[in-house]
């Protein structure tokens, strides 16, 4: 396990270098962080209580989102590309036969990257929101510590859904296509542009069970206290449950595609 904790640090290291793309991203997820919450503040002016939410939460769950955006990757930008670049040019071949899993070498660097996010890219904005906004933030540290919980697993998720993803390279040549379907999907049912609680009806219920939920819905109202004691159980044995399915399913493509490489290069 040390070397994959040696490759979680390696990737917070590599992120925490460039640091005018953090100084502009953490503009960036500031200024639109302004302009959604306010649409936000407009909306639930004319539908109190909408979605379950009152407008001090609807707010926060704004900078929720842009503090989460990078940090769970729901727009890729992670390792992804860089794995099916390497399965396209058959560098790939040189990382199966490495003494590391590459799921889980994988899979550590995406945790030191996003841990970077959430404190370079996350932090900042939610700071600047909470100055500016009445925030429905919580004084109980350990709502902050199951908070994080989900977001940890939120990144499990995200990284799996983007394992197989990559792993597509390894019969399409090129997943830019495959990666960028993905991206708008788990950006659309992760409750970016609107909590998944506002969608209507069957959609609602659709969204609420696809994996990207776990990547912001749920972080978002454990955070406001909308899943507590029970609910907080199920909540993470939601994302465990889609965690163990994508990572399972990763392993027996990775499997797979490892089989081919052999025989191709037999």
């Amino acid at each position: 396990m040390r070397v994959y904790a040696v490759v979680a640090a390696g990737g917070f290291r590599r992120y925490a270098t460039y640091r005018v793309a953090t100084a502009a991203g953490v503009f960036t997820n500031t200024v639109f962080g302004f302009i959604v919450a306010y649409t936000f503040t407009a909306l639930w002016d004319e539908r109190p209580q909408l979605g379950g939410y009152d407008l001090s939460q609807a707010v926060t769950y704004v900078w929720i989102g842009q503090a989460l955006l990078m940090t769970t990757a729901m727009m890729g930008g992670g390792f992804e590309n860089e794995l099916m670049e390497r399965i396209r040019t058959g560098d790939i071949a040189i990382d199966l036969y490495r003494p590391a899993d590459l799921q889980l070498f994988w899979l550590a660097s995406d945790l030191g990257r996003a841990a970077f996010h959430l404190l370079g890219r996350g932090v900042v904005p939610m700071a600047l929101g909470a100055l500016a906004f009445d925030l429905a933030l919580p004084a109980d540290p350990l709502v902050w510590v199951a908070f994080l919980c989900a977001v940890a697993l939120g990144v499990v998720v995200s990284f799996a859904i983007r394992f197989l993803v990559a792993l597509s390279a390894f019969w399409l040549l090129d997943g830019a296509g495959v990666a960028q379907i993905t991206w708008l999907v788990g950006l659309f049912f992760s409750g970016m542009v609107l909590p998944l609680t506002l969608f209507p009806g069957g959609l609602g219920a659709l969204a609420q069970v696809l994996p990207w939920s776990a990547l912001l819905q749920i972080p978002a109202d454990v955070l406001l206290g909308k899943h507590t004691g029970w609910g907080l159980v199920q909540a993470y044995g939601f994302q465990l449950g889609w965690a163990a399915v994508l990572l399972t399913a990763g392993r027996l493509l990775q499997s797979v595609a490892t089989r081919r490489v052999v025989v191709q290069g037999g």
